[in-house]
């Protein structure tokens, strides 16, 4: 009897599914097994914590690119540089937040101005037309 987890099991323990797990593969993040000649392909509980990493880091944000990086940096333990990864995603989110910010104060203004209009010119599809 085989050792590990099907891909099925792998898919459920990581709170994913089987699809995620071939893409993981396809893009390189997660290795597959060799398939034994009269067998189905096993993982091993490592594997469903590299897929919770995975996933965890795109919660905060992260492209798949940027995991892969984080993955080799973790093999290499590489603290400082994961750091300024780190950072830079930061400041990146920082930047929309404030970019969203002003779309929020602008598209507040056309609403306001939509309220306080006789309905007869719509002042956002106005906006909309001259920009």
């Amino acid at each position: 009897m085989s050792t590990g987890m099907t891909i099925g099991k792998l898919a459920e323990a990581a709170g994913v599914n089987v699809e995620t797990i071939r893409y993981y593969q396809r893009r390189g993040l997660l290795e597959e097994p060799a398939k034994p000649p009269y067998g189905q392909r096993r993982y091993s509980l490592e594997q469903v914590k590299r897929v919770r990493f995975i996933k965890r880091a795109q919660a905060l944000g992260f492209t798949l690119a940027e995991v892969g990086q984080l993955l080799i940096l973790n093999e290499a333990r590489s603290c400082k540089t994961t750091r300024a990864l780190a950072a830079h995603k930061l400041d990146l989110i920082d930047n929309k937040m404030a970019d969203l910010k002003a779309v929020r104060r602008a598209l507040g203004k056309l609403v306001q101005q939509c309220d306080a209009g006789d309905g007869a010119k719509c002042p956002i599809i106005d906006a909309l037309v001259d920009a």
